[in-house]
């Protein structure tokens, strides 16, 4: 058997926007296939079977046939090896846990090199997924040794990038609610810091903690004392307890508020270190030892009778609650404490060391609360329980089942009064009581616990019950409805420019427009970085993490990012949506040899991307005067205006303007706003005659781009015309009137006063 050589991995490209593939981030990989060029996969004796020996879910894929099964047959009929390796990453990326549906693969000019694209929500895991999808490909076309077991290994590298990079549940459920709702999100740091929303209009989110959330209130809640002495002031249920600084404090405090009590940390979370329903002088020793480690002090409590319960509460409400359940274990005369754990407790799937898993594992070797409570018992870990005897081994942290539609609503009114109190707009609050569905004091019921950033698995994933939508009652608190409906919630007016002709300045004269209406403006483009009108950094920020820097500055209002094709094929749009997108025309492809582009025509594939984002809300400009430009039109969601100052676009104009669209041109030596058969001249600006002896750095087209991208942004059709009037071409110019006048500005306010 012929023995290939390894597919060579050319260049790796992380795509983070908008690109000509698709909306979303993905990994695009330039690959040569060497010999493998002239073997389909039909032409390798075996290599169909054993693929799919090895990934046998591959029969899910439809592939371009369209139906279960269309990869299979694709495979069996013969096709190239770099499609293959596209569907061998997704599958490792969906067995990861991370479920993967887009990739393409499409050749080159070069013979045998392709380009290879799949959908990637984390760059370090799609390079992890890249290459262990690489390994077992080559090791399956050559039939070397590669079995199930060195499958599973293959996953697990790739959950384990999924563990270190990929965001925790309770934020990916955020994230994906803000994303049902049309939010856009970026990730402010490799954890879970996160972004909604663009400019002025985001909010962040950092696990289940908010802008909103109050750095007094998370350290009222680290303080269990404090968190207490507030609520009980309140008239909140709370059981009567003490800080105690030794072991022999605590029993003394145990006997002064009477058995049984619970000891526990007074500033850690998850349960760790808390001891329950403690009887005995000894027991009440053993557990201070267990909880001092926990915490900088240890507590000691009356002990409430009842399951524990833990009730999300978001902004003022009630929106999930679950309770916990005391964990045992059943003897059977054989096997050892340890033995049963495993047997009938981890055996459970849905136990799991990771956080997709609603239950953790139980490790009996660290857990000193376990060792406590079997010690308790009178048992050890190589105990052997006789038949029939029930071991407890956890009393507490097991909150597994859903109790949503059970809380009473005083229950309820209570755990907000909770939140409301300790200072906190999202909390976890722990409450013990024998029913949930009746009030606390009529039971005897308390508040225990009041958690900032509280975890959210336990309701999305519930051991029992229906999971509950608390990404979306988070999103929607921090994002709420508008009356109207018509707000589109955490997005500020976005402007993209693409295209060579006069970008630079054409997105200086629409930022220009859009301050002048009243807006704080940001800028990227060739000319720099501004902030309003003042430039911030003189490098060229034409480009990705120019205009993201714009878009996490929570002072802009409203953004203008100049876009350039090696922006788009290199990185993406720094976006997900915009307001306005312009296209000016399809100069550059000698720059792009690179990118397997040589010509214009081939500028529309990469162009149209900042076409398709517009907003169903927005409008597309496009330059009337070249066709393929004016042809992108039926690419938009939202509206066109087509614009241009050359007489040889007339009759595309007038066939958009018969059609009841919109457009930008010139008569009679002035700038004609059209809305379908009806014609104006734009207000405020005169003879172009005269205004293009003033303005030499702006060619005619540009003035009509801008003019269309104000007039769909609704400035005012006035200060649209008198902007473009007093507008600065020369950018030197600009900024030395700028720093005059803020020189000035102080003179002038003295003079006033």
């Amino acid at each position: 058997m012929t023995r290939f050589d390894d597919i060579r991995l050319l260049r790796i490209r992380y795509l983070r926007g908008p690109n000509i593939w698709t909306y979303r981030p993905v990994l695009e990989v330039w690959l040569d296939l060497g010999q493998l060029e002239d073997y389909p996969s039909n032409r390798v004796p075996g290599f169909p079977e054993r693929l799919t020996n090895l990934l046998p879910a591959l029969i899910e894929h439809h592939c371009g046939v369209g139906e279960r099964g269309g990869f299979i047959q694709r495979l069996q009929e013969g096709t190239w090896a770099g499609h293959v390796l596209e569907h061998v990453v997704i599958e490792l990326l969906n067995l990861a846990g991370m479920p993967t549906g887009f990739g393409q693969t499409r050749s080159t000019s070069k013979h045998g090199v392709y380009r290879m694209v799949f959908r990637a929500r984390d760059e370090e895991v799609a390079r992890s997924a890249l290459a262990e999808g690489h390994r077992l490909l080559m090791a399956a076309i050559n039939n070397e040794t590669f079995d199930a077991t060195d499958v599973q290994r293959a996953v697990d590298a790739v959950k384990a990038k999924v563990e270190d990079c990929y965001l925790g549940p309770s934020t990916a459920a955020i994230v994906g609610a803000a994303g049902d709702r049309g939010i856009p999100f970026m990730r402010l740091n490799s954890g879970n810091l996160v972004q909604l929303g663009y400019g002025a209009k985001q909010q962040r989110i950092w696990t289940a903690e908010s802008d909103y959330t109050s750095a007094i209130g998370e350290s009222i809640a680290s303080d269990k004392e404090l968190t207490k002495s507030l609520l009980a002031s309140c008239g909140v249920p709370v059981p009567e307890g003490q800080v105690v600084a030794s072991a022999e404090e605590a029993w003394e405090a145990a006997e002064d508020i009477g058995l049984p009590v619970a000891v526990k940390p007074s500033d850690a979370n998850h349960g760790r270190g808390v001891s329950l329903d403690l009887t005995s002088r000894e027991e009440v020793l053993a557990a201070f030892a267990v909880a001092e480690p926990e915490g900088s002090d240890v507590m000691v409590e009356r002990f409430v009778r009842g399951a524990e319960h833990r009730l999300l509460v978001v902004g003022g409400e009630v929106v999930a609650a679950a309770r916990g359940e005391v964990i045992t274990v059943t003897g059977d005369g054989r096997q050892t404490v340890a033995q049963l754990i495993d047997s009938q407790l981890n055996s459970d799937p849905r136990r799991g060391a990771e956080e997709e898993y609603p239950l953790d594992l139980i490790v009996l070797a660290t857990d000193a609360k376990l060792q406590l409570e079997l010690k308790r018992q009178k048992l050890a870990g190589d105990s052997v329980p006789a038949a029939g005897r029930v071991v407890i081994i956890q009393r507490n942290g097991n909150l597994g089942v859903d109790c949503t539609d059970q809380v009473h609503p005083e229950v309820a009114y209570a755990a907000t009064l909770a939140a409301r109190v300790v200072g906190l707009d999202i909390a976890g609050i722990d409450l013990v009581c024998e029913d949930i569905g009746k009030p606390l004091q009529a039971q005897g019921g308390a508040i225990v616990e009041v958690n900032a950033g509280p975890g959210l698995l336990m309701h999305l994933k519930p051991a029992v019950g229906s999971p509950r939508p608390v990404g979306r009652a988070i999103c929607d608190h921090l994002f709420p409805e508008t009356e109207s409906g018509t707000d589109l919630p955490g997005r500020i007016p976005v402007v993209g420019v693409a295209g060579t002709q006069d970008t630079a300045v054409l997105a200086r004269l629409v930022a220009w427009l859009v301050g002048l209406s009243g807006r704080h403006v940001g800028l990227a483009c060739r000319d720099g970085l501004f902030l309003e009108r003042r430039r911030v950094d003189a490098r060229d920020s034409a480009n990705w993490g120019a205009g993201h820097r714009l878009l996490v500055n929570r002072q802009v209002e409203a953004v203008v990012i100049e876009n350039g094709a090696e922006t788009i094929l290199a990185d993406g749009l720094p976006y997900d949506r915009c307001d306005i997108g312009i296209v000016t025309d399809l100069g550059g492809a000698e720059q792009l040899a690179a990118y397997d582009i040589t010509e214009s025509d081939q500028m529309v594939r990469v162009l149209r991307t900042q076409v398709d984002v517009v907003l169903p809300h927005g409008t597309a400009v496009l330059n009337a005067a070249d066709p393929r430009v004016a042809g992108m039109a039926p690419l938009c969601d939202g509206e066109v205006i087509l614009y241009a100052a050359d007489p040889q676009a007339a009759a595309p104009l007038a066939a958009h303007q018969n059609a009841g669209g919109k457009a930008v041109l010139v008569r009679q030596d002035r700038v004609v706003l059209a809305n379908g058969t009806s014609e104006s001249f734009l207000p405020g600006l005169g003879r172009l005659t005269v205004w293009r002896a003033t303005h030499a750095g702006v060619s005619l087209d540009s003035l009509l781009a801008a003019v269309a991208a104000g007039w769909a942004m609704g400035i005012p059709l006035n200060l649209i015309g008198a902007g473009a009037e007093v507008f600065e071409a020369d950018l030197q110019a600009a900024l030395a009137s700028l720093q005059l006048s803020q020189q000035t500005l102080p003179v002038a306010e003295a003079q006033l006063a």
